[in-house]
């Protein structure tokens, strides 16, 4: 644009001098001082316009429109088909409001999934149990902390017919789809303890109904006991999940057995792969019911928690406390001996944790 104008200057400046050179030349005389006067005047005034027109005028409007941005009202788009220094100007203008109108969308957009997530997320907190259930003969601890704001693990205690069952669960994966799935199970497991007598029962009427919702991708393993509160008999039935560990007072060990049986959600008929079996559990044995998200927690060095160091978390509690030892106490040490074993690292799924002391 500047360089346009200097040309033109330029120009128009040769064709004066040239004009007084041909009248010198030719003869005609002297150029008088007023027709100097005259030609200059032309000239200063071309100068004038042609800066307006090719530079004043075309910066002010789009500086025009950047006040109309920078004060939040409503602004136009520059329309120019030059490529000088105010075709550039014109063309990034028009690309940051662009951008800006972009970013705008986008933070609306986010705004509004924020807090549709918000809603899940405080629905979700609904559903888990506000507290443990008060058992005659047993002492029960639940945590759970989820690694995203939707969590998959899922958790509950139900009461129904002279019979508690609670279960441990974890979906595929976390989020969103994850909180659904886990939800829908938690809302089925609920009604059909109602109708049912058996967890096995309950197990198999759960996977029929949540295979019609999921993707074959998508199921959730499951473990579920049942404490007979007239037999004083616990029971437990296996959906695919991870061990159930249960320390005996007598023998001060561990037993460590795999729960078994399918995931749900995995096949449309799981009667077959379930069975219901008893557990010994004596007075001063305790259960530990735990997710993935434990075991598989990893440190700095890239190291597994692991069911091993599990097992020896909960070995180390009891000998140290000996008689003294508790469900509550137990799960506070190994949420402990877990924090000091990952340190910084992030956690990278979610945990559950259901402590049961036979008392």
């Amino acid at each position: 644009m500047f360089l346009k104008f200097l040309v033109s200057f330029a120009l128009f400046s040769v064709v004066l001098a040239g004009v007084f050179w041909a009248m010198d030349y030719l003869g005609t005389g002297t150029v008088s001082f007023d027709v100097i006067f005259i030609f200059f005047g032309i000239l200063f005034l071309y100068v004038l316009v042609s800066f307006f027109l090719f530079i004043v005028k075309p910066i002010r409007t789009v500086l025009s429109q950047m006040q109309l941005v920078l004060n939040g009202k409503k602004f136009n788009k520059l329309y120019t088909k030059r490529v000088d220094e105010v075709g550039v100007l014109a063309h990034f203008f028009n690309q940051v409001t662009e951008g800006f109108a972009k970013v705008a969308e986008d933070v609306q957009d986010r705004d509004r999934i924020l807090d549709e997530l918000s809603v899940a997320v405080e629905l979700q907190k609904e559903i888990f149990p506000d507290k443990v259930p008060n058992v005659n003969g047993l002492s029960i601890v639940a945590k759970n902390r989820p690694a995203t704001e939707l969590g998959g693990d899922s958790y509950d205690f139900i009461e129904a017919k002279d019979k508690l069952y609670f279960y441990v669960g974890d979906v595929t994966g976390h989020g969103v789809t994850a909180g659904l799935i886990m939800a829908m199970v938690n809302s089925m497991i609920d009604s059909f303890a109602e109708v049912y007598d058996t967890a096995k029962d309950i197990i198999i009427q759960t996977n029929r109904h949540i295979k019609k919702y999921v993707k074959p991708s998508m199921y959730m393993t499951l473990v579920m006991l049942c404490w007979d509160k007239k037999k004083n008999v616990m029971s437990y039935v296996g959906a695919g999940h991870e061990h159930i560990l249960i320390y005996h007072k007598a023998s001060e060990q561990i037993e460590d057995i795999l729960s078994g049986g399918m995931a749900l959600g995995m096949i449309d008929d799981v009667a077959k792969n379930v069975q219901e079996k008893e557990l010994s559990f004596e007075k001063g044995d305790i259960i530990i019911l735990y997710t993935d998200g434990i075991t598989e927690a990893r440190n700095g060095g890239n190291e597994l928690y692991g069911l091993d160091r599990l097992k020896q978390s909960i070995l180390g509690y009891v000998a140290n406390y000996s008689a003294n030892y508790s469900a509550s106490g137990l799960s506070h040490h190994i949420s402990q001996d877990l924090s000091s074993f990952v340190g910084d690292e992030s956690q990278i799924d979610d945990m559950t944790l259901i402590v049961v002391e036979k008392i």
